[in-house]
Order: C-alpha cells, then sequence, then structure tokens
C-alpha cells in the first residue's frame, strides 16, 4: 500500500499542483468549460479563503493543543481525474450533500495528519510514523470524524455572508478510487489549506467543490467581494485578519553594549591576544529594526546572558526641543 506523501517545505502542495504540462495541440470548442478554466468569477472563494484560515487555526489548534498556522493556498480549478493523480490510494475522505447548493463536495485528509493529530490530542510531540492502511485504528477514526465537524463549523459560518451553507455527510471513504464525486474529465475547484500544527509535520486541508455546483452562484460570490471593497464602513473582519496576520510577524531585536573607537592603524594591526577596553553603560538600549524601544540592564538567567527591561520608550534627547 502506498503511503500519503507529505509535501516538502518548498514543494507545491499535492492537493494544488497543476501537473506536467502537455505540449500537444488539441481541438477546442469555444463555449465549453475544462478543467483549465480560470475561476476568475469565483474570487469570493479566494477571498474567502483568508478568512477560513483564520477560523481554521484556533479550531485545529484546541485539537492539536499547541500553536498552530494556517495558510491558505491558492484556488485551482482541475479535472477531478487530474486531483487524484497527485494523490496516494489511502486518504481520509469525507463525501457531502452541500445543502442548499445541487451536487456533492469532498473533504480531503492526509492520513499522517490525523495521525499526528491523535498523538497531540492525548499530550504527545505529533511526530508519528503515518499510518500504513488502509484503514484508520479506532482512536483515528473518531479523531477523523471530529476533525471533519469542526472543518464543517469553520465552512458554515465563512459561508454565512453568502448563503445558509449546510453540508450534510453521505459517506466516508479512506481508499481514493471509492470517492465518486463526479466524473474523472468533471472540473472541481480545489480550496487547500496548508496546516502547520507544533511539531507536527505540514499537512493539507483540501476542500472540492464540483465546478457545476458553484456555478449557479458565481454572481453571489461575486457580488459579495466587490461590496467588501467598495462598500465603505469598518470591515472588522479585515481588521481581524490584519491583526491576527501581524501577530506573526518576526523582527530583528539587538542590544548594543557598547561602541568602542579605535584608529585605522590599531585596527591593521589586531593579532590574537590584544585587549580592547570598553566602558559599560549603566543600562543598554533594546532596538527593534531600527527604533530603540526600551532601557534595561544586563544580567543572567537560567544561565544564561539575559537583559532585563526597566523603562520602555526611548530616553529624552538633551537639548532643546525646539
Amino acid at each position: 500500500m502506498i503511503e500519503p506523501a507529505l509535501p516538502d517545505d518548498d514543494e507545491p502542495s499535492p492537493f494544488t499542483r497543476s501537473g506536467p504540462v502537455s505540449r500537444d495541440v488539441r481541438p477546442f470548442a469555444f463555449g465549453q468549460t475544462g478543467a483549465g478554466r480560470p475561476a476568475a468569477r469565483l474570487s469570493g472563494l479566494e477571498r474567502m479563503n483568508e478568512r477560513l484560515a483564520r477560523l481554521l487555526r484556533g479550531a485545529i489548534e484546541g485539537i492539536a493543543n499547541a500553536r498552530t498556522a494556517v495558510a491558505a493556498l491558492p484556488l485551482s480549478t482541475r479535472s477531478y481525474g487530474e486531483w487524484k493523480a497527485d494523490l496516494p490510494e489511502f486518504m481520509v475522505l469525507h463525501l457531502y450533500r452541500p445543502r442548499p447548493l445541487k451536487g456533492g463536495m469532498l473533504l480531503a485528509l492526509e492520513p499522517a495528519f490525523v495521525a499526528a493529530m491523535v498523538d497531540a490530542f492525548y499530550g504527545g510531540s505529533g511526530i508519528v510514523s503515518p499510518p500504513k492502511g488502509p484503514e484508520l485504528s479506532p482512536s483515528e477514526d473518531r479523531l477523523a470524524d471530529r476533525i471533519a465537524e469542526v472543518v464543517l463549523g469553520v465552512l458554515r459560518e465563512g459561508w454565512a455572508d453568502v448563503l445558509p451553507f449546510d453540508p450534510e455527510l453521505v459517506g466516508r471513504e479512506t481508499v481514493l478510487s471509492y470517492a465518486s464525486l463526479v466524473r474523472d474529465e468533471d472540473p472541481v475547484v480545489v480550496q487547500a489549506f496548508e496546516v502547520r500544527a507544533g511539531q507536527a509535520r505540514p499537512a493539507t486541508i483540501a476542500i472540492l467543490y464540483p465546478l457545476a455546483t458553484l456555478r449557479p452562484i458565481e454572481d453571489e460570490l461575486a457580488t459579495k467581494v466587490h461590496s467588501d471593497i467598495g462598500g465603505g464602513g469598518d470591515d472588522g473582519g479585515w481588521r481581524e485578519r490584519l491583526a491576527a496576520a501581524l501577530e506573526d510577524v518576526r523582527l530583528p531585536v539587538r542590544s548594543v553594549l557598547a561602541r568602542p573607537e579605535i584608529s585605522v592603524s590599531q585596527l591593521l594591526a589586531l593579532k590574537p591576544g590584544d585587549v580592547i577596553p570598553i566602558s559599560l553603560q549603566p543600562t543598554v538600549p533594546l532596538i527593534v529594526g531600527q527604533k530603540r524601544l526600551a532601557e534595561g540592564v544586563i544580567g543572567e538567567q537560567e544561565g544564561r546572558a539575559a537583559l532585563q527591561i526597566q523603562t520602555i520608550g526611548a530616553p529624552p534627547r538633551k537639548g532643546n526641543a525646539g
């Protein structure tokens, strides 16, 4: 049995990879809809991804018991057969009827992700060997259903502004070839999220919608995007997304103990064993980027050099303010 292959950090996810490009010239009749049809009218679904990613982060953290990062991957439109060809046969698949929409919906989880979440849920690190398949253990089976319910709850909230989205479970499979969402040649829209929970390896959660299922509401999705951009007023959701994104921004922080000066001749004459005298100030600055953020004193904590903050903000400048 083929084990699920998790994507490397620099490798595109198998859920969204477009596959090899064929150079064969093929006839095409304008007006037909193919798997490569751009999902430009589905930009509302693309915009929805950021909110769903934020909601998923909090939901998965409750299962993983660890800090979790969730990134929305670019929306893609492919044939169902092409999407399946990039995946291992052993997958955790939940099939739904996406009421009030017609057709079906598929939620795809990697078995290795489910196993990692089971380990993390019971206090482990989340670093485990992926299950061999083709079946899950009882614990994995129960947690897979719980993850699916969490994702459904996130989808219901994310779709609330467009329509009262309430998918109904139709069946569950662990063998990819048994999951009959649509015909292999039919186009599907792949909405995928990369999840990094604690120490577990990155994994992907994918949601598939047949393009025919979404076509009747394309105008509603597009209208939603336009109203968000041009409607004016205070977009609280946008502010929340921005605040959440800023929390993960990393800034360089440094402290300068001393700034001795020596002549060029002394610099050129330096050799091992030479001593450069320095004068330590009572306090040293904490600098973030190019801004002096705080002042503190150097000490020791748990055997390591440390800086104890005494004041926040730059010291007042000497001389006249004007």
